[in-house]
């Protein structure tokens, strides 16, 4: 089977009563021989031209043909889909929104462990490790009544953005979000955009802003790994991570992941 990678290529089958034969002619040169095929000239013969585009789109597997349902028009759909989770069309959706919101929080997360870890470690504020910041009691208000608020605020966001995916362009109509739908402007369920959330004006059009959803999603998929990673750190080491990186940098042949899993497990 002909494969070529980049460019159209042309498959012309030869059909005759009697057998096509390919006459070869070798020239050779001081820097090696070259092959020249040439289709000897039967009594009749009839040529289809078959023109087969290959596959020019990206996927996360090389090689690897994408589900039909990822057709490419997603920001950062490389086709990847091992258990069929996206077959439904309406499950696609949501899906798409849920990884959206999960990279957001992931990318704040992650910048939000380091810029506190390293003020911590350079003494420049007197914080503690992230994963022992929910249990440190605040003078301002209880622990039960930040809850509270949180709940309430975050809920109120989640039921907006809720509404919005159901039906798009909803949450933007006047007097739905207290005056402040000029502020927001949203254009596309899960980028509310506006002033508000889009100061600089960077992806005002978002029918042509497919460069900026695809750094922002993958940026967003590479944090949630780091998320991963900080997790599985701190369960294993019990220190944040610019302390783990202090250390690898002072023996970084010694203390290695390897060196540090095999001590866990002693």
């Amino acid at each position: 089977m002909a494969v070529a990678m980049g460019r159209p290529f042309v498959i012309q089958p030869c059909l005759s009563s009697s057998l096509c034969f390919l006459s070869k002619n070798i020239n050779k040169s001081s820097f090696g021989a070259a092959e020249t095929f040439l289709p000897a000239k039967p009594s009749s013969t009839r040529c289809t031209p078959v023109v087969v585009h290959a596959q020019q789109r990206p996927t996360w597997l090389p090689g690897l043909d994408p589900p039909p349902y990822l057709d490419g028009t997603l920001a950062g759909d490389f086709g990847f889909d091992p258990l069929g989770l996206g077959e439904d069309p309406q499950s696609l959706k949501w899906y798409v929104q849920a990884e959206l919101v999960h990279a957001r929080f992931a990318m704040a997360g992650v910048a939000g462990i380091l810029f506190t870890d390293l003020l911590r470690v350079t003494g420049i504020r007197n914080l503690p490790v992230w994963y022992e910041a929910g249990a440190v009691k605040f003078e301002f208000a209880s622990t039960r009544t930040l809850i509270v608020v949180q709940l309430l605020l975050m809920g109120f966001a989640e039921t907006k953005r809720y509404m919005d995916f159901v039906s798009p362009g909803s949450q933007a109509k006047e007097g739905s979000f207290f005056g402040l739908e000029s502020a927001l402007e949203g254009l596309e369920p899960g980028y509310p955009g506006g002033p508000l959330l889009n100061p600089l004006g960077l992806a005002r059009d978002m029918e042509n802003a497919h460069v900026w959803k695809l750094k922002e999603i993958k940026n967003g998929r590479l944090a949630m790994v780091a998320m991963v990673g900080i997790f599985v750190q701190a369960a294993v080491t019990h220190a944040g991570p610019i302390d783990n990186l202090i250390e690898h940098l002072s023996n970084p042949w010694h203390r290695t992941i390897i060196q540090t899993l095999a001590n866990s497990g002693s």
